[in-house]
């Protein structure tokens, strides 16, 4: 069961002086549409576990892994069998830029199978596993032990992105520049989504034209920029409509978007309701 639940906010109780949470899961209970700041990583391992997050159905095979980045909203259906549930705090661990790129490409959820992954699914499976084994034995330095095999996870998702396919028509040489420069920018526009960027200004800053930049940042996130730019302002909304204080007007302009209209029809499109009746459903009783 969920155990610290306020309207659609779970905080976790972690382990004991620990910032990691695992649960080795058997319960045949749903588990309602929730969010937290952790990153979250379920593996069934007996059944298939049927999910959803951010509107997104999936139902998960018994060795499907499957990584929910913070913030995003998910739910959990009842089924009997059993799953590792694993969550992490990585706000106060994670300061490299490099890393926050790999967030910000596989967000707000990314689901790792045999098909969808081949050069990286039994090494991400075998590290579950670890993680799992190193959490119930409770030796010394376990929680930096975790740690380390979570960062290689990003990692191999983050070079997977990268290697698997050619993301760009140019050399090798060039190729490397070119996703250097656009995990700076993915990390840019995540730490400067509240203000005034434009696509123009991200194009000089790559030193591309912004017809070449707009078909560059494409391949490499599949996404265009103002679409990569507004989920990054929703997902800063989500967390200031928590603050009951602050009205909708303010969430809005603290987001970034010029106008109350702007704003309430882009969070619409995102997260399938409006920020009123997101605050709602966070506020509301269980």
């Amino acid at each position: 069961m969920i155990e610290n639940l306020n309207g659609i906010h779970e905080t976790v109780n972690y382990k004991e002086n620990t910032n990691i949470r695992l649960y080795n899961n058997t319960d045949n209970e749903e588990y309602p549409a929730h969010w937290h700041t952790p990153i979250e990583i379920v593996m069934p391992v007996e059944n298939h576990y049927p999910v959803e997050c951010n509107e997104l159905k999936m139902d998960l095979r018994e060795g499907d892994i499957l990584l929910i980045c913070p913030g995003a909203l998910h739910t959990f259906r009842a089924i009997k069998g059993r799953r590792i549930i694993f969550q992490a705090e990585i706000s106060s661990v994670f300061r490299l830029k490099e890393l926050e790129s790999i967030l910000s490409i596989i967000s707000p959820v990314l689901l790792i199978t045999p098909e969808n992954y081949p050069l990286i699914y039994d090494r991400m499976h075998a590290l579950m596993v670890e993680i799992t084994d190193e959490y119930f034995r409770d030796a010394p330095l376990t929680e930096t032990s975790i740690y380390s095999k979570l960062i290689e996870m990003l990692v191999s998702v983050g070079r997977n992105h990268t290697e698997s396919v050619e993301r760009f028509d140019v050399g090798h040489v060039k190729q490397k520049e070119y996703i250097e420069k656009f995990m700076t920018i993915c990390s840019y526009i995540s730490e400067h989504c509240t203000e005034d960027l434009s696509l123009d200004m991200m194009a000089d800053m790559a030193g591309f034209s912004k017809f070449h930049f707009t078909r560059l940042f494409k391949q490499f996130t599949n996404s265009s920029f103002y679409k990569y730019l507004n989920q990054k302002r929703i997902a800063t909304a989500e967390q200031l409509l928590i603050n009951p204080q602050m009205s909708v007007t303010d969430v809005a302009l603290h987001s970034g978007f010029s106008s109350l209209s702007a704003f309430i029809r882009m969070f619409k499109i995102i997260k399938g309701c409006t920020p009123s009746e997101f605050r709602a459903m966070y506020t509301s009783s269980n």
